[in-house]
């Protein structure tokens, strides 16, 4: 958990703000009160003695309304 009761999610590239808030919002019973996203590019790394590239992802940034939370130890 970040600061300011804000979560990290990796969600998939086609995902909007709208599908995450809904999806969150379901999932753990909770009042979402923003979205942030942002494509995270993938790295280039060697593989077998050539270079290859990680894939790209998404990341989402949720901001609970005050008072809720996500229980992360289940």
């Amino acid at each position: 958990m970040l600061p300011f009761n804000k979560y990290i999610f990796e969600v998939d590239k086609r995902a909007n703000k709208t599908e995450i808030r809904k999806a969150v919002e379901i999932a753990y019973k909770v009042k979402v009160k923003d979205v942030n996203t942002m494509v995270m590019s993938g790295k280039w790394r060697r593989v077998r003695f050539k270079p290859g590239k990680t894939p790209d992802w998404k990341k989402a940034i949720v901001t609970l309304r005050k008072g809720d939370k996500i229980d992360v130890t289940t």
